[in-house]
């Protein structure tokens, strides 16, 4: 006897599997979705939640074995970058970031060699990266710090700690900048830039073959503030004002479109711009945080970014931003 109500129940728990497998395994976006099945882009929002809370989306479909090589294909052909390094998503932020961070690691081992020059960036998804070092070959390379000091309170994030610690492990050497790494003024900046120790060091970092770097979102709880870098208003100013969604090592702020914006921020910060940058052939960047999707459609766009280095949740969201942000 024909039961429409088990027809139908199965009929979409099909649907809900085909949409789950698009999206999660195969890296389609909404967009595409949408137009494959003949449903709205909202629809599709809401059975893509559905799938999740009945089950369905299982960790099986995270885990396929062509599930990253797909959304970093994705992101190569969208934004012309050299790698896109997507790890696993993980329960927590400490997890997400050494998984992350493990990836970063494993590409530099195998990309290294004697002789070469890498310019160290500030931050925790950096500092990861020298932390969670599995066995590696020696290299003679040399550690240089592409931004000045931070306090001490935020030591073990110090381009100059996380130097120390690659070169040591690399059995390397490393180079210090000896400056801060934010002046009170721009006057300050001028100051220090105008020493000929901080110049030598400088040069050597713009000239690097690779560069380590973060990427940060405007929020007023960011670590910037937290250090007392900048106040809360100059963050909430230039994110509402001037339409900031991130900084780039600390330096540049941009917006939702790559365009480096002239914010009360600027001209205090001692080491590597954006464009400084732009001419180091390999520049990889690294952003763990599930918040920084913005941050990071807004930095690939920049075009200075080599090899993006990011989770599963933030890959996804960046293809599905970048169509609704075109």
């Amino acid at each position: 006897m024909y039961n429409g109500n088990q027809e139908s129940s199965k009929d979409m728990a099909n649907l809900l599997t085909e949409i789950s497998v698009a999206y999660y395994q195969d890296g389609a976006t909404q967009e595409e979705i949408s137009k494959k099945f003949s449903i709205s882009r909202a629809k599709v929002g809401r059975l893509l939640k559905q799938a999740r809370d009945e089950g369905i989306v299982e960790i099986t479909v995270k885990y396929h074995p062509v599930f990253s090589a797909k959304i970093e294909q994705r992101l190569i052909e969208k934004f012309g970058i050299k790698r896109a390094l997507i790890a696993l998503d993980q329960p927590e932020e400490s997890q997400q970031r050494e998984q992350v961070a493990g990836l970063v690691s494993n590409y530099l081992s195998s990309t290294l060699k004697n002789g070469m020059v890498i310019s160290i960036g500030q931050g925790r998804n950096v500092s990861a990266v020298g932390q969670y070092m599995g066995v590696i070959s020696p290299r003679e390379c040399t550690f240089v710090c592409g931004i000045g000091g931070i306090h001490p309170r935020g030591g073990a994030y110090n381009a100059d700690h996380i130097s120390r610690q690659m070169a040591k492990k690399y059995g390397g050497t490393s180079e210090t900048l000896y400056a801060p790494a934010y002046a009170e003024n721009r006057e300050q900046k001028l100051a220090f830039m105008q020493n000929a120790t901080i110049k030598q060091t400088l040069d050597r970092a713009r000239k690097a073959d690779v560069a380590l770097v973060g990427v940060g979102d405007m929020s007023e709880n960011s670590y910037m503030v937290d250090l007392g870098w900048f106040t809360r208003s100059e963050v909430v100013q230039s994110r509402l004002q001037e339409g900031v969604v991130g900084d780039f090592a600390g330096y540049d702020f941009f917006d939702i479109q790559g365009k480096v914006v002239n914010t009360v921020m600027n001209d205090r910060v001692i080491g590597l711009g954006m464009e400084e940058y732009k001419a180091i052939s390999e520049v990889v960047a690294i952003a763990a945080e599930n918040n920084k999707p913005l941050a990071l459609l807004g930095a690939l766009r920049t075009g200075a970014i080599d090899v993006l280095a990011t989770s599963v949740s933030n890959a996804l969201t960046i293809l599905n931003l970048e169509e609704k942000f075109s």
